[in-house]
């Protein structure tokens, strides 16, 4: 290789681990069966291409070689330990003689990314594990940046990463994603844990700030990831839904950080692009036989963006879309969103009942939403002493930040 090629070779090998660092340690997981051997034989890797590269020149599948470079070295690794450990000595043997193909598998559903996707969404976990071990294992987030996102002490969430770690390990959970009937249930699994890391990012569940959008962009990262490798329409549908509901970002809040509802908006600042992108997916999602909840909740999303002004906004629609959600997914909180979809279409009245009646059920007691939307309707029919308990009891719900703000001024306004 030509000497003033050879000079920028690091950095052509630092841009190569920004862009493929993650793919290259998922495949090394599934090839060594452990995480932190792994993340260790990717920083080795990466060392030796700084000292070979130079020297030998650029290999013609980069990847590939850096993941053979990290497979023996870990298996030198296991070697040394194995004089310690006789334990590990079969572990050592055992990759050595391992001829698995480490190039690039030809079929997408065959991606070491989505293997470990579904392995980390595994439901042995539990569903805190679940997403810490996502957003550090394929998003490549910090143990710091994930516990304080979700407010919780870096020990606490590291302990849990390791648990998770060591259950996969122990239980011998597969680096692999199902097929047949396996495949609708675990999918399932893996986007509801996505869709938790979007709307943790969207609106934060406690915390001064309003949104986290560190979060929100690694789900929709992750969203476009599996749609890539695993064009289900229920993954097109949560897509579409994380893009609509992005697109408002720059509206919900005001200069200081107050929360904006959706009907005061400055529908100007919504996102364009974000709204054509989702708007073609839930079409495409729509498409499909198999009409799944996360496209029927883009679908209602892409009726609010299409909708220039509040006002314009088809009620009836949503309705429609609320009752066929109901239909396939039930539950108390959407329920709730079609009540107050009602209330749009048919006037406060119709909604109230409807809520009232959710309430009584005893579901959506402690449903600070709940309470906000029945204390809303009720001031629309002039009835400020209802309206007042209603937004004092969400209020009492609700944690400090943004949205406690919003209800505590609401209060004040019927005083």
């Amino acid at each position: 290789m030509p000497t003033d090629a050879a000079v920028d070779i690091p950095a052509h090998i630092d841009a190569l681990y920004r862009s493929d660092s993650r793919r290259i340690r998922a495949t090394l997981i599934r090839l060594l069966g452990d995480f932190d051997l792994a993340e260790e034989a990717v920083q080795e890797a990466f060392v030796a291409a700084m000292a070979q590269w130079p020297r030998d020149g650029v290999p013609d599948n980069p990847r590939a070689w850096l993941v053979s470079a990290g497979r023996f070295r870990a298996i030198d690794r296991i070697r040394q330990r194995a004089r310690f450990d006789a334990s590990l000595a079969e572990l050592a043997w055992r990759l050595a003689e391992d001829e698995q193909e480490v190039a690039e598998p030809a079929s997408g559903i065959e991606d070491d990314r989505l293997r470990l996707i579904f392995t980390c969404c595994h439901p042995a976990l539990a569903p805190e594990a679940q997403v810490a071990l996502t957003l550090r294992e394929v998003c490549g987030l910090t143990t710091e940046a994930i516990a304080s996102a979700f407010l919780t002490a870096t020990p606490t969430l590291a302990q849990r990463i390791v648990r998770a770690k060591g259950k996969i390990r122990d239980a011998r959970i597969p680096y692999e994603v199902p097929e047949g009937p396996a495949l609708a249930e675990r999918l399932d699994s893996v986007l509801r844990v996505v869709y938790l890391i979007f709307n943790e990012g969207y609106l934060s569940s406690s915390g001064e700030s309003l949104t986290a959008p560190d979060l929100s962009d690694e789900a929709i990262r992750l969203g476009r990831l599996l749609v890539e490798l695993l064009p289900e329409p229920e993954a097109q549908g949560l897509l579409a839904l994380m893009l609509l509901t992005e697109s408002r970002r720059a509206a919900r809040s005001t200069a200081e950080g107050e929360l904006v509802l959706l009907d005061a908006q400055d529908r100007r600042l919504w996102n364009r692009a974000l709204i054509d992108e989702g708007i073609a997916r839930v079409e495409t999602a729509l498409r499909s036989r198999r009409v799944g909840p996360y496209a029927l909740q883009a679908a209602i999303a892409a009726v609010h963006a299409e909708a220039p002004t509040a006002a314009d906004t088809d009620w009836p629609q949503i309705v429609g879309l609320y009752d066929v959600l109901m239909r396939v997914e039930p539950s108390p909180v959407v329920a709730l969103n079609r009540a107050v979809a009602v209330a749009m279409r048919d006037g406060p009245a119709a909604g109230l009942a409807l809520i009232d009646a959710l309430l009584a059920e005893g579901e959506l007691a402690d449903y600070r939403l709940a309470h906000a939307a029945r204390g809303e309707l009720m001031q629309r029919l002039g009835q400020r002493d209802g309206a007042r308990a209603a937004f004092a009891r969400a209020l009492a719900l609700t944690p400090p930040g943004p949205e406690q703000r919003h209800l505590a001024a609401r209060l004040d306004g019927l005083a």
